[in-house]
């Protein structure tokens, strides 16, 4: 788990993690997508920024019968007429969850060497945001 390592992290409505993925710096934002929405509890939209714009995120989260949020690349030729901007500003919840998990230091500093040390200790660390305090 080097220091280009990035975490791919899925949040609820309010902000608590529901699902991880962790891979290299090196590694497209939308070749992990579908893994992970794959992995998500049913839900009615998901929000995600433009890293995730593909044809085919879109058509699976339509598959899950969610709505999908996310703007269009600025090449894109559709443009983002449909797109919903009063939903999609609460793409700050995903946002403001990694700060949070960053007071850990084994999360911010990313010393682990394994990628399954590095995925433990996101793991832990998502079990203390849901914990109430």
């Amino acid at each position: 788990a080097g220091n280009t390592t990035k975490i791919h992290l899925a949040v609820d409505g309010c902000g608590l993690p529901v699902e991880f993925e962790i891979t290299g710096g090196d590694v497209n934002d939308c070749s992990v997508a579908p893994e992970l929405i794959a992995k998500l509890p049913d839900a009615q939209a998901i929000v995600a920024d433009k890293g995730y714009d593909s044809e085919c995120i879109r058509e699976q989260i339509i598959k899950k019968g969610a709505r999908a949020v996310i703007p269009r690349k600025r090449n894109s030729l559709k443009g983002n007429a449909d797109m919903d901007w009063g939903l999609y500003r609460y793409r700050h919840l995903v946002e403001n969850a990694f700060p949070r998990l960053k007071q850990y230091r084994a999360i911010a500093t990313r010393y682990d060497k394994l990628k399954r040390n590095y995925e433990s200790m996101v793991a832990i660390a998502c079990g203390y945001l849901w914990l109430p305090m």
